[in-house]
């Protein structure tokens, strides 16, 4: 019996909702390691079939290869996007396509801060005098907020992408959310990203082919030179690497 059918056997129809998050934990302590080297749909029919509703994946738009993975395993599924309201047109386009051809349930979610307000009340281009203050209000409190709603969460997380995120788990636990944090992709070449893509005509933020291999928000995003670090126009020319999302 595959683990995958072990799963929707021993979990299927129960409700995670009331859980406290110490039975949350020790739930990922029994299954970790034992879905390390599964297949990342392997890792979302047990997330599915453990969690139902309170199971959500996130996608920053720069593709939609998870959205994709999840919507083929579990249709209907919610996939959460975080407007900072400083994306790129890009991908504001590319959010509206996922929506638009893809089985899933997507929820934009924004802060209730609009630009405006946060440079009446933090001063003009937060993103420029407090970069980690802006990620904060825009995109790490939205998305706690939007959490409160599910047990785990599915990130687009790879090992690939860069050194930091190298020791992320297929499956662990996000102790400052209080979240069982699922990464699907974690084991995923670049090549296999790109394989998949191809096979399965996946859509793709156009910024990806002009020279913006990782995309956030407009202000803190430059176009990084071939062979160079994917991740090195991200906050370029300060030592900030990550929104602080998965921290």
């Amino acid at each position: 019996m595959s683990l995958s059918t072990r799963a929707a056997r021993d979990f299927k129809g129960t409700h995670t909702e009331g859980r406290t998050p110490e039975e949350l934990r020790e739930l990922v302590s029994h299954v970790g390691a034992e879905l390390e080297l599964a297949p990342a749909e392997v890792i979302i029919e047990w997330a599915v079939a453990t969690f139902g509703d309170r199971f959500a994946i996130t996608s920053s738009m720069g593709d939609a290869v998870l959205a994709h993975l999840a919507s083929t395993v579990a249709p209907g599924i919610d996939v959460v996007f975080l407007d900072t309201g400083y994306h790129f047109v890009e991908t504001i386009g590319t959010r509206d396509a996922v929506e638009a051809t893809l089985p899933v349930n997507l929820r934009t979610v924004s802060t209730s801060l609009t630009v405006a307000e946060q440079d009446a009340q933090y001063g003009k281009d937060l993103y420029k005098t407090d970069p980690d203050l802006c990620c904060a209000l825009r995109k790490v409190k939205p998305l706690a907020d939007t959490l409160a709603d599910y047990d785990a969460w599915a990130t687009g997380l790879r090992r690939a992408e860069t050194h930091n995120r190298v020791i992320a788990p297929v499956v662990g636990w996000d102790a400052r959310k209080g979240k069982v944090k699922v990464s699907p992709l974690a084991r995923w070449s670049d090549e296999q990203v790109e394989q998949y893509v191809l096979d399965n005509g996946v859509l793709v933020n156009p910024l990806v082919h002009d020279g913006y291999p990782s995309i956030g928000c407009w202000p803190c995003t430059r176009r990084v030179a071939p062979g160079d670090d994917p991740r090195s126009g991200r906050w370029a020319g300060t030592s900030k690497t990550e929104c602080g999302i998965h921290a």
